[in-house]
């Protein structure tokens, strides 16, 4: 049985700071409604050179939630957002708030077989959804029975048009009424890299306490109503949704929309709007620092970074600040926390490569494999505790009773913790590799690669084999016009590591299988082996 934490050395960097934290019992939408009270006339989204501020965007809201109450959506219900980055899915969340709408976040780039496995375990009545997963849905509405499907865009095949309903409803005079502790308000779905997608039911208290939290985690940098957040990172991911869209709402910010991330599109809306915060994922910022121009398009307007998703390489994060002036806030998080539990704070110690402190109101573990604390500096897995942990798996009980015990969440991240309350993510429990009866941790190894000069991307994976059970491979995708001598990369690796470690084999990609969100996929580079293996067997 999980002990409470005694030793808590993150705390003195909070000393004089965090003292005056309240997390209010509040719905999501009370976010929207406060800000738009604070700051009727400010600009709330920027996307596509058009503007929106927050009156016009509450009122929208506010007509879009009149219309679906008027169309009998009601309280409870699951209603699916698949739409890439754009007003209307900021003002469908927030409308689905409002009404007690439980949203179930959809990455509009889903294959039919995966919409209908998020469809078929939420029991989403409702779907919103742009052109890009048109298809997909007319596909799979011949499969599964919608209530109502809404276009966001004109009325197409019996589809329902949001901007039509927009512009016939009537405002909603008063929100539902939301218990913040137990009514969910997102299904976010998460273990698609791993295996069946599970949805983390996220309460409206977790959603609002992980925003409060951020806030305080940046300190004095953050001023309500002069920032402005570059929200390139699509805000179906648990992410986004909280580190741009909520949090910026909370703000009183003005968020600048990005549909995609197209690197020239990106940096010239930076250049012309001058964003101060940036929440990224690595291969965003790994794209700027390989940018030739890049100090050309005033990235020195930023004044916080952080970066979500994955861990983003050591050399990677000194190229970025060099070339910018730019600091990323490393930090860590996951969908079933809401997402963020630690940050590298403005108003502590500097570590690159820790993902810095808990959040205020977070406590954390790192256990053996007996449940056993372990000592500081010793590996084991990372174990949180804090307002932001999910409710549980949507119908999942399973699944729920081995990520939550005792009130902690298992994360499956192992993880060290240094004498000053500092944490370190050294890999995922699954993607740690023992070769003979060592244990290799390949973010390590892939912070080694991405210090040699041609190496633009790196993954390092195990691969199966028969007499030594693993064997160690890196993937690697070279600069533009860098050539890459394996053997030189060979001689590298074994300067900078101890022999055990050096990966066995190499081979040079052209590119890394990605998600739609950044996120590298190695199961997708296992299977390959192993499928090759099965050929030449």
């Amino acid at each position: 049985m999980v002990r409470n934490t005694i030793s808590r050395p993150w705390e003195r960097w909070y000393v004089g700071r965090m003292k005056s934290m309240k997390l209010p019992e509040v719905s999501v939408y009370s976010l929207l409604e406060r800000t738009a009270r604070e700051f009727p006339h400010h600009t709330a989204i920027i996307y596509e050179d058009q503007t929106l501020d927050y009156r016009n965007l509450k009122m929208q809201v506010d007509k879009l939630a009149g219309k679906w109450r008027e169309m009998g959506f009601t309280k409870g219900e699951r209603i699916g957002l698949m739409m890439a980055n754009h007003p209307y899915f900021i003002i469908s969340y927030y409308a689905a708030q409002a009404l007690g709408l439980i949203v179930v976040q959809t990455n509009p780039l889903y294959t039919p077989r995966e919409l209908l496995q998020i469809l078929l375990d939420s029991g989403a009545q409702y779907i919103v959804f742009d052109e890009t997963a048109a298809n997909t849905v007319d596909e799979t509405k011949a499969i599964y029975e919608f209530a109502v499907c809404m276009k966001a865009g004109a009325d197409q095949n019996g589809t329902c048009s949001l901007q039509a309903m927009i512009q016939s409803g009537d405002a909603i005079q008063a929100a539902e009424s939301i218990s913040p502790f137990e009514d969910i308000a997102v299904i976010q779905y998460t273990g698609g890299t791993t295996g069946k997608m599970k949805g983390a039911m996220l309460t409206h208290h977790n959603l609002t306490s992980n925003v409060i939290q951020s806030y305080e985690m940046y300190g004095d940098s953050m001023i309500p109503g002069k920032e402005i957040v570059l929200a390139a990172t699509p805000l179906y991911h648990v992410y986004a949704m909280t580190s741009a869209m909520n949090l910026g709402i909370f703000l009183g910010a003005t968020i600048l929309l990005i549909p995609k991330f197209d690197l020239q599109q990106v940096l010239a809306n930076i250049k012309k709007y001058r964003p101060t915060f940036f929440p990224g994922v690595p291969k965003m910022y790994n794209a700027f620092v390989n940018h030739p121009e890049i100090e050309t398009y005033g990235l020195d307007c930023l004044k916080s970074c952080s970066c979500g998703s994955a861990p983003l390489p050591v050399e990677v994060i000194k190229r970025f600040e060099m070339l910018t002036g730019a600091q990323i806030g490393e930090g860590f998080g996951l969908s079933e926390a809401s997402p963020s539990t630690h940050r590298n704070p403005p108003f502590g110690k500097r570590k690159v490569g820790s993902i810095g402190i808990p959040f205020p109101g977070t406590d954390c573990l790192i256990i053996d494999d007996d449940n056993n604390e372990v000592p500081n500096t010793s590996v084991g897995e990372l174990l949180i505790k804090g307002p932001q942990i999910m409710k549980g798996y949507w119908n999942n009980e399973g699944e729920t009773k081995k990520a939550l015990q005792n009130g902690w969440l298992y994360t499956g991240d192992l993880a060290v913790m240094d004498d000053e309350g500092y944490f370190y993510i050294v890999g995922r429990k699954k993607e740690m590799i023992i070769v003979g009866g060592f244990n290799i941790y390949p973010q390590e190894l892939e912070g080694v690669l991405y210090e040699h000069p041609a190496i633009k991307e790196a993954a390092v994976v195990g691969i199966p084999h028969k007499e030594k059970g693993e064997v160690v491979k890196a993937f690697i995708v070279p600069k533009e016009n860098a050539s890459i001598d394996i053997e030189e990369i060979e001689g590298y690796c074994y300067s900078q590591l101890t022999p055990y470690k050096v990966p066995k084999v190499f081979e040079i990609r052209n590119e890394l299988p990605r998600n739609t969100v950044g996120k590298l996929l190695k199961r997708l580079l296992v299977k390959e082996e192993l499928e090759r293996e099965g050929k030449n067997d």
